[in-house]
């Protein structure tokens, strides 16, 4: 007996795949874990989510992090906007990401009013300065600093030693 198959439709065009191998969660939060702002957020959707396990929260922040576990987001597009992934592997990010995960959570409310067009339009540009200005706000390097480090981190681990960089290097 073969397993049950469901055709979804959307941007990725047809997908079919056995009931089984379908995520238990509506969407999958790409998080920054090193911004306090960003995990005050995370911790009450976690609250909100209560062990339901509507929301998979992904921390981009771990050095392990995965992009092709996660929608092929990159560390450096996931620190610069919020992101989430759809069970069918949709990209969703910036305000939407929020909006969805409200309503996945019961709080449509919140957002509702950013799926009209213009504040919809407004609220993309504030959360986009905000984005752009995150890093600094929090007390942390920039973006390329950030990204380098991380870089460093890794390559560090793929080798059986390490030395510090001098900054004339």
């Amino acid at each position: 007996m073969s397993s049950p198959q469901i055709q979804s439709y959307g941007c990725n065009n047809s997908l079919d795949q056995p009931l089984s191998t379908l995520p238990s969660w509506k969407i999958k939060l790409l998080y920054d874990g090193q911004c306090p702002l960003c995990l005050r957020e995370v911790n009450f959707l976690k609250k909100r989510d209560a062990s339901r396990g509507l929301v998979a929260f992904v921390d981009i922040a771990v050095d392990d992090y995965n992009p092709q576990a996660d929608g092929g987001v990159d560390y450096e597009t996931a620190m610069g906007r919020i992101h989430a992934v759809l069970p069918d592997g949709t990209l969703v990010k910036n305000v939407e990401v929020f909006r969805r995960i409200y309503e996945i959570l019961g709080m449509g409310w919140v957002y509702a009013a950013t799926s009209l067009p213009v504040i919809g339009a407004i609220a993309n540009f504030l959360y986009g300065i905000w984005a752009d200005w995150r890093l600094f706000l929090t007390g942390r390097p920039d973006l390329a600093t950030i990204v380098r480090e991380r870089s460093s981190r890794q390559a560090c681990k793929t080798q059986s030693r390490c030395r510090l960089m001098d900054e004339d290097d």
